[in-house]
C-alpha cells in the first residue's frame, strides 16, 4: 500500500480488513511462478475468513511452488466509496495487486445472496462484469453450493466447477500453466471443459422447454451432464497444518476440524445432504494430530467439530476425550456446532462444554410429527422433549429451536404445532433447568433447492408467510419466548437465485447496476429494488410456481450424483408421508455410489 492508502484506512470502519499481513499468510514473487490466482469471496473479511474451504484451496494451492494464490473479500461500502472517488482499483490483502492483474479469479458461492457482491469486485478489481466482454486474463471460475444452478451467473463467470475441489484445482492450474501467459481466451476453454466437474456456459446454447431456458451442449464433445467431483477418500485429502490467524476477530474465531464429509440422514429440504453425499470420515488418528498441529501453529483456544452432523461421526466420543484430555488444562474449548435431538447429543454437550457452556440448539424443522414425516426429518417430539429434560436437568437453560415455513403440504395446523412443541419446551425448563429458562424460536423460509426431492415444489407467498408469522406471534408470547424469523424478501431474492434460469442474471445485473450489494447484511438490504425489477420482467410463476416433474429444468445439465429417479421417488414418499431410513441402515439406492465411482468410508465404531 502506498502512503494514500494508509492514511485512507484510518477514515474506514475496522481498518484491519484491509491490511493483509497475517500469521500463517503466504506471498510469493509473481515472476517465480507459473500461475496467480486470486481467492475471492463475495462477503466482507470476518465472514470468507471463517469458511474452511477458502483455508484449504488458498493452503493447497500455495503449497506447489509453481502457483501463488492470494485473498481478497468483498469491501465495506466506506472502503468501497473510497475506492471508486480516488480511481483505485480492488486489490488482493497479500501483493496489493488489483485483480485484473491475475490469470484466475475464482468465486466461492456459499449462496444466493451474495451475487450481487460478484459483479461488484469484479468491476472494483477492473474486470469486465460480463464474461463476453473479457479478452485474455483473468478467466473468473466459480465453485460451491451455488454452482448447482449457476444460470443466474451464467453471463458473469467463465466456467463453474461442480463439487469438492482439493483434486480438481490442481489440474485445472495444470491445464492453465500448460496454455501459458499469452494463450487465446477460447482455446485454454476448450481445455477445461475436458476436465471432469467444469461447466463452461460459453460451450452451450440456450433451448426453451415450456417456461425454461435451459443449455444444452452447442457442439460435440461437450459434457451432458457435468457431474460433480468428489475427494475419494477424506482421510488422504489435503488439510492444511497451518491457518491464517487473522488480526481481528472473525465470525467463526477457533480452529475448523472437519471430522466428516456428507450427511446420511436424507431430508428431502436439505441441498447439503443431497450435494455432499456420500459420507466420508478421517480416522480418530488423523483428526488427533490435525488438533495437535493445527494448535501448535495458531493459538487459538477453541476447535469446533466440523460436519453437517458432528455427533454422527463414529469415533465421536474419543475424539472428544482425546481432546478434553490434552488441551482442556491449556484453556481449550471444544464446540459441536450441529447436535441431534436424542440425549446422546446432551451427554457430548455437557462433556465438551466444561471449559466453556453455551446454549444448545435444535432444529425439528416442522411443527407436527406429520410434516416432519414429509420433510423426512428423523426427529420425533418424544425424543426432542426428552432431550431438553436431560439438558435442563444438566443445568441448561437456554435452548434455540429452528423451524422452517413454507414446507411442502403445510397446513396452519402444522404451524400451531411449532407453538405447541415450543410451550412443552418451555414447560420442561420451567420444572428443571437451574433458572428461568430462554426458549428462542427461530423460524426461516422454505427455499426450493436444486437437485432435492423438493426441487419441483412452489415457494409460498407472501400473504401465507404473513398469516403462519401471525399464528406464531400470538402464541408465542411472554419473557420466556425470543421470536425471530428471516426477511421474507431476502428469501424471495434467495428463490429467485436458486431457482431461476438465466433471465434472472439479468435481473441480478439490473439490480447490481442500481446500487444492490451485501445483500445478505441487512442495513444494506434493499428489497424495493429487486422487486421493482422482478415485477418488470420475470414470470411469478418462475418464482413461486410448482414446476412440471416431467420437463427439463434450468440445472437439468448438472449432476450432483443422486438420480433423477432417487428423487421423484423421494417426493412421492413425501406426500405419503413415507420415511426413508438412515444411510447407514442400508443403501436407499439414490444412485450417487455407482455414478461416481465412490461409496460411504466410515473411520470406525464408537
Amino acid at each position: 500500500m502506498h502512503y494514500q492508502e494508509w492514511k485512507d484506512l484510518y477514515t474506514v470502519e475496522k481498518p484491519v480488513r484491509y491490511v493483509g499481513g497475517e500469521w500463517n499468510l503466504e506471498k510469493k514473487q509473481f515472476d517465480q511462478v507459473q500461475v496467480t490466482v486470486a481467492m475471492a469471496f463475495p462477503d466482507v473479511y470476518e465472514v470468507g475468513m471463517s469458511h474452511l474451504g477458502l483455508k484449504i484451496l488458498y493452503h493447497l494451492i500455495n503449497s506447489r511452488p509453481e502457483y501463488a494464490c492470494e485473498r481478497v473479500f468483498a469491501p465495506w461500502p466506506d472502503r468501497e466509496k473510497k475506492l471508486r472517488d480516488q480511481g483505485r482499483l480492488l486489490q488482493t490483502l497479500e501483493s496489493g495487486r488489483p485483480l485484473k492483474d491475475f490469470q484466475v479469479l475464482g468465486f466461492s458461492l456459499q449462496h444466493e445472496l451474495l451475487y450481487t457482491n460478484v459483479l461488484n469486485m469484479l468491476e472494483l478489481g477492473g474486470v469486465p462484469w460480463r464474461n463476453r466482454d473479457r479478452e485474455g486474463w483473468p478467466l473468473v471460475i466459480a465453485g460451491g453450493p451455488g454452482t448447482y444452478n449457476p444460470e443466474p451467473l451464467a453471463d458473469f463467470v467463465d466456467c463453474f466447477f461442480l463439487g469438492e475441489g482439493e483434486e480438481a484445482i490442481l489440474d485445472f492450474l495444470r491445464v492453465v500453466a500448460e496454455a501459458g501467459k499469452n494463450q487465446d481466451r477460447e482455446e485454454v476453454l476448450q481445455e477445461i471443459v475436458k476436465l471432469p466437474g467444469w461447466y463452461v456456459p460459453a460451450f452451450y446454447e440456450l433451448v426453451k422447454v415450456n417456461n425454461f431456458f435451459c443449455p444444452e451442449p452447442g457442439k460435440d464433445n461437450i459434457p451432458r451432464p457435468v457431474k460433480k467431483q468428489v475427494v475419494s477418500s477424506l482421510e488422504e485429502s489435503y488439510y492444511p497444518h497451518k491457518i491464517i490467524v487473522p488480526f481481528t476477530e472473525v465470525i467463526h474465531d477457533r480452529i475448523s476440524l472437519e471430522v466428516s464429509r456428507g450427511c446420511t440422514r436424507g431430508c428431502r429440504f436439505c441441498q447439503a445432504g443431497m450435494t455432499y453425499r456420500p459420507v466420508r470420515e478421517r480416522s480418530l488418528e488423523t483428526l488427533q494430530e490435525m488438533a495437535g498441529e493445527l494448535l501448535k501453529n495458531t493459538g487459538y483456544d477453541e476447535i469446533s467439530l466440523l460436519s453437517l452432523s458432528s455427533t454422527d461421526y463414529s469415533c465421536i466420543g474419543e475424539l472428544v476425550d482425546f481432546l478434553l484430555s490434552n488441551y482442556r488444562g491449556l484453556g481449550v474449548g471444544v464446540a459441536l456446532p450441529s447436535l441431534r435431538a436424542d440425549n446422546f447429543s446432551v451427554e457430548m454437550a455437557r462433556r465438551v462444554q466444561q471449559v466453556r457452556k453455551t446454549g444448545l440448539t435444535f432444529a425439528p424443522e416442522a411443527g407436527t410429527q406429520r410434516l416432519r414425516n414429509v420433510i423426512n426429518k428423523g426427529v420425533k417430539e418424544e425424543d426432542l422433549l426428552e432431550t431438553v429434560k436431560t439438558a435442563f436437568a444438566a443445568g441448561w437453560w437456554s435452548v434455540k429451536l429452528y423451524f422452517m415455513l413454507g414446507l411442502p403440504t403445510e397446513e396452519d395446523e402444522d404451524v400451531k404445532g411449532i407453538v405447541e412443541l415450543s410451550h412443552k419446551v418451555a414447560r420442561a425448563g420451567k420444572e428443571l433447568a437451574p433458572r428461568r429458562p430462554q426458549i428462542t424460536v427461530n423460524v426461516s423460509t422454505f427455499i426450493p433447492k436444486a437437485h432435492t426431492p423438493f426441487q419441483w415444489e412452489a415457494f409460498i407467498g407472501r400473504e401465507d408467510v404473513q398469516r403462519r408469522q401471525k399464528i406464531l406471534q400470538e402464541g408465542l408470547r411472554g419473557r420466556i419466548f425470543r421470536l425471530s424469523w428471516h426477511d421474507y424478501n431476502m428469501s424471495l431474492v434467495e428463490a429467485l437465485l436458486a431457482r431461476g434460469d438465466r433471465r434472472a442474471g439479468k435481473i441480478l445485473e439490473m439490480v447490481w447496476q442500481k446500487g444492490s450489494r451485501l445483500d445478505s447484511w441487512s442495513e444494506h438490504f434493499r428489497p424495493e429494488k429487486w422487486l421493482e425489477a422482478i415485477q418488470k420482467s420475470y414470470s411469478p410463476e418462475l418464482v413461486y410456481g410448482t414446476f412440471p416433474t416431467e420437463i427439463p429444468l434450468p440445472w437439468s445439465h448438472l449432476s450432483a450424483g443422486v438420480s433423477r429417479d432417487y428423487l421423484l421417488q423421494e417426493r412421492d414418499k413425501a406426500f405419503q408421508g413415507c420415511i426413508t431410513p438412515d444411510c447407514r441402515q442400508g443403501c436407499q439406492n439414490c444412485g450417487l455410489c455407482g455414478s461416481l465411482n465412490v461409496s460411504m468410508e466410515i473411520a470406525g465404531g464408537d
